[in-house]
């Protein structure tokens, strides 16, 4: 679990390096537009969605259109740099490398920070009783809701 008050630039500049060498490793590029928009993923660990991160791009610069913000988010949401948080329809950066791993999404209900954590065994135990069942798995998305501990310590 991050501390809820850490130095967000440091946070942010070791995501966009750790997003630069994973595209690197992929052939792909980390576009001054995709660093952008990660970047304002990141300014803090809340969920936010398109037209937040919009408002936030234009604070700094140019305003960019809505599509594509879209695009760079599909982009980081296929390098596994960004979570969709599907509940609140919003992304959070990747708090860590997991490459196909499906990580479970803690979303605090007071604040609205997301931590992420990784349960292999609960994922191996979803897909097990999905097969049994005859059924296939595409995608998976693991959201819990919650008190994160800072708030349940106010």
């Amino acid at each position: 679990m991050f501390k809820p008050h850490h130095n967000h630039a440091k946070c942010t500049a070791k995501l966009i390096s750790r997003a630069e060498e994973a595209c690197e490793q992929r052939g792909s590029r980390l576009t001054d537009q995709r660093k952008d928009v990660l970047a304002s993923i990141a300014e803090s660990h809340v969920a936010v969605g398109a037209y937040e991160i919009i408002e936030r791009m234009a604070a700094r610069g140019p305003r960019p259109a809505p599509i594509t913000v879209y695009r760079v988010l599909d982009f980081l949401l296929e390098h596994n740099l960004v979570h969709k948080i599907e509940s609140r329809n919003a992304f959070v950066a990747c708090a860590c490398v997991h490459d196909n791993a499906t990580p479970t999404l803690l979303i605090c209900e007071s604040c609205g920070v997301v931590d992420e954590i990784m349960q292999p065994l609960a994922n191996e135990n979803l897909q097990n009783a999905a097969s049994a069942n005859g059924f296939k798995i595409n995608r998976t998305v693991i959201e819990l809701s919650g008190t994160c501990q800072a708030c349940a310590n106010v």
